[in-house]
């Protein structure tokens, strides 16, 4: 299809086609459990995944940022019931899109977006019920990352506050054109009914998450200090309190950890 129109994959999207049949209709069935689910799909590029969505009757807006793409996507006749929007998924109002409505969001990710725009879905005032998404292989790793590995940090702690997240596959180079160099791992994120914690201040709790890991070689009061101005000493008091070692580092915190640390730190200093 690229080369009857004389295109080429455009670096600059971070472009790489997903060309596997078998794969995308796995990826499809992860995404649809009944026909008629509302599925927003990010990147359809050329439309492999967006026409396994289809076949598994679900009701598909793909999203294309490359007008290029868009023509394609447009004359093909098996994504003749799918809707076809030319957006930046960054920028896209998925609130007003979905209309408060449930809805999943599938997708083959570039590494430079898809961390903030999971967090951007996650946040937003009608998040998705799913997310299926295909990442390079570390992303995936810090999505489900557990405390004391090398790969977990503020991402896995917001990510498993919000959802149940695990690994599905792993798709190697050759599924792809052009091939890129590393392995893409398709993640599945499943909404809570209920954070996985409870927290009096969610705002708050995803301050001290993101200041623990601003300086990961220091120790958590020590960059809690530096992140968001909590001095040293009340950080481990505070600690201390929650039967925790003063000299710990973020990394070694679970959510419930994180949960009952903010809870306290927010409550003014006692005199």
């Amino acid at each position: 299809m690229l080369t009857a129109r004389g295109l080429r994959p455009k670096k600059h999207l971070a472009q790489h086609f997903l060309m596997d049949g078998g794969a995308a209709r796995k990826i499809a069935s992860l995404c649809v459990s009944a026909p008629g689910e509302s599925i927003f799909e990010i990147g359809a590029g050329t439309g492999t995944l967006t026409a396994a969505l289809v076949r598994e009757g679900a009701r598909v807006v793909a999203l294309e940022i490359d007008p290029d793409l868009i023509a394609i996507l447009r004359e093909r006749a098996d994504l003749e019931t799918a809707r076809i929007v030319e957006a930046d998924a960054l920028t896209y109002d998925f609130d007003a899109a979905t209309e408060d409505k449930p809805w999943i969001a599938a997708g083959n990710l570039p590494y430079n977006i898809a961390t903030p725009l999971i967090l951007s879905w996650l946040e937003a005032a009608n998040p998705p019920l799913r997310i299926v998404a295909m990442v390079q292989r570390d992303v995936a790793e810090r999505l489900t990352a557990q405390p004391g590995t090398r790969a977990y940090g503020s991402l896995s702690v917001v990510v498993q506050y919000a959802t149940r997240v695990r690994r599905a596959l792993t798709l190697g180079p050759n599924a792809f054109h052009p091939r890129p160099k590393v392995q893409s791992t398709v993640v599945v994120l499943e909404r809570r009914d209920d954070p996985a914690v409870a927290c009096r201040n969610r705002d708050f709790f995803f301050r001290v998450v993101r200041g623990a890991f601003a300086y990961r070689r220091k120790t958590l009061a020590n960059s809690l200090e530096l992140a968001l101005g909590i001095p040293r000493e009340r950080v481990q008091a505070t600690l201390s309190e929650i039967a925790l070692d003063r000299e710990i580092r973020g990394e070694r915190l679970d959510l419930a950890a994180f949960a009952g640390l903010a809870d306290r730190l927010e409550e003014p200093p006692q005199r």
